[in-house]
C-alpha cells in the first residue's frame, strides 16, 4: 500500500490564511521524515468558511520548498477553469521546481459555483478535461513547437519553453465513481480513486472493473487507486473517539451549500443529500445525509479512528472490501487542536504505514 498526505486546507478557526499555511508546512514536514509517499491538495474557490486553496501549484512549489522526499501535487487541477496551453506552462514548471517529484491530479469540477464567477458552463467541463491528456501529450512531445486542434482546445505552433523533468509528463491521476471516465482512464494509464461519499460496497465493483481493464491495456505497473477519509490514532481507542470523533462529524461541513437566512443545518444537510438522489446514486446519498453523525461515521467506518492498531486493522479491511491500494488521509479538520493533529500523523507514520507497506490488497 502507499500512503499520502491529503489536505483541503479547511479553514481553521481563530487562524489567518498565512497561520494555516504555515501550519500546513508543518504537517508536510512531518510526513516527509516518516514514511509518507505523497501529499495532495484540492483546488476550491470562493468559500472563505470552508477550504483556503485555490492554487494547486503555489500549494505544490510551497511543499517542495520545505520537503525532501515526499511525491506532491494537486488533486486536482479542475481542468475548465484553465487555459490549457497556460496549463501546461504551469505544470512543467511545477515539476522542474520539484524535481521531477510532481502528481499531476485532473478533475472536471463538481461544484457549479466555481464556474459561474469564471463566466464559464458547469455543463461543459467533462470532455475539456479528458481531452486535454492528448493535449498534454503532444505538449510535452518531442516535435517543437506544438500544435494540436482538438473539440476542445486548439493552439497553432507554440513552442513551450520548460519541458518537464518526468517524460513524458509526471504521473497523472483522475478521481472518478464514473464508469466511463474509469474507462478512459485505465487505456491511458491514469490512476484513479474515490472519497468518503462514494460506500465501498458500491466502489468495489468498479474499480476490480477499472483494475481488470487497465490489464487488458497492458500497462506494465500496477494502478494507484486512491480512497481518502478523515483519519486520526492516538495511544488508545477511547482517547482517539473522545478527541477526534466529533471533530470529524464537522470535517465536511464545508460540503453543504452556505447557509440561506432562516435554514437550519439540518435542512441543509437534507438539501445536499437530494442531490446525490437525483444523481441516481441512493447508497452516497444515505452516507451523505449522515455525514455528520458521528455514531453512523463509526459504526461504518467511514472515518478511521482509534490506536494504531485498530486503525491499521480499520484501513486493512476497507481496501479489501473497497478495492484500493492508496490511502489519501485527511488528518487536518474541524479545530483537532495542532497538538493531537501531529501526534496523530506521528502515530501513524511510525505504526500504521509500517505495519501496512507490504500489504497488497488486489
Amino acid at each position: 500500500m502507499k500512503f499520502a498526505h491529503f489536505s483541503h486546507v479547511w479553514m481553521k478557526p481563530g487562524m489567518t490564511p498565512h497561520q494555516r499555511y504555515e501550519q500546513l508546512w508543518r504537517e508536510l514536514q512531518l510526513c516527509d521524515t516518516l514514511d509518507f509517499d505523497y501529499s495532495f491538495c484540492v483546488e476550491h474557490h470562493f468559500r472563505p468558511d470552508e477550504s483556503w486553496m485555490s492554487s494547486p501549484s503555489l500549494y505544490a512549489v510551497g511543499a517542495g520548498a520545505r520537503t525532501k522526499r515526499l511525491r506532491i501535487g494537486p488533486m486536482g487541477y479542475i481542468v475548465p477553469l484553465y487555459n490549457p496551453l497556460r496549463l501546461v506552462e504551469e505544470i512543467a514548471i511545477v515539476d522542474q521546481m520539484l524535481g521531477g517529484r510532481m502528481e499531476l491530479g485532473l478533475v472536471p469540477g463538481i461544484n457549479p459555483a466555481y464556474f459561474t464567477p469564471f463566466g464559464l458552463d458547469y455543463g461543459f467541463r467533462k470532455s475539456p478535461t479528458l481531452e486535454f491528456i492528448d493535449y498534454m501529450r503532444a505538449a510535452f512531445g518531442e516535435k517543437q513547437p506544438f500544435s494540436f486542434e482538438g473539440e476542445n482546445h486548439k493552439t497553432l505552433s507554440a513552442e513551450i519553453s520548460v519541458q518537464p523533468m518526468q517524460k513524458p509528463h509526471p504521473n497523472v491521476w483522475m478521481q472518478s465513481r464514473d464508469p466511463a471516465t474509469l474507462e478512459f482512464c485505465a487505456r491511458n494509464g491514469i490512476n484513479t480513486g474515490y472519497f468518503i461519499v462514494n460506500p465501498r460496497k458500491d466502489a468495489a465493483p468498479r474499480y476490480a472493473k477499472y483494475y481488470e481493464d487497465w490489464q487488458r491495456a497492458g500497462w506494465e505497473r500496477k494502478p494507484n487507486i486512491a480512497y481518502s477519509v478523515p483519519v486520526y490514532v492516538d495511544e488508545t481507542d477511547e482517547k482517539a473517539v473522545e478527541v477526534a470523533l466529533v471533530r470529524a462529524s464537522r470535517a465536511y461541513e464545508g460540503f453543504l451549500a452556505p447557509a440561506k437566512d432562516g435554514e437550519t443545518f439540518e435542512e441543509r444537510v437534507k438539501a445536499h443529500a437530494a442531490h446525490f438522489i437525483g444523481r441516481g446514486e441512493p447508497s452516497a446519498a444515505a452516507i451523505m445525509a449522515n455525514l455528520f453523525n458521528p455514531d453512523f461515521l463509526l459504526k461504518n467506518e467511514l472515518v478511521f479512528i482509534g490506536s494504531p492498531k485498530t486503525v491499521t486493522e480499520k484501513l486493512r479491511n476497507a481496501a479489501q472490501t473497497g478495492h484500493f491500494n492508496t490511502f489519501l488521509g485527511e488528518f487536518n479538520f474541524s479545530d483537532l487542536p495542532e497538538e493531537d493533529l501531529m501526534r496523530s500523523i506521528r502515530l501513524f507514520g511510525t505504526h500504521v504505514i509500517p505495519a501496512l507497506r507490504a500489504f497488497d490488497p488486489f
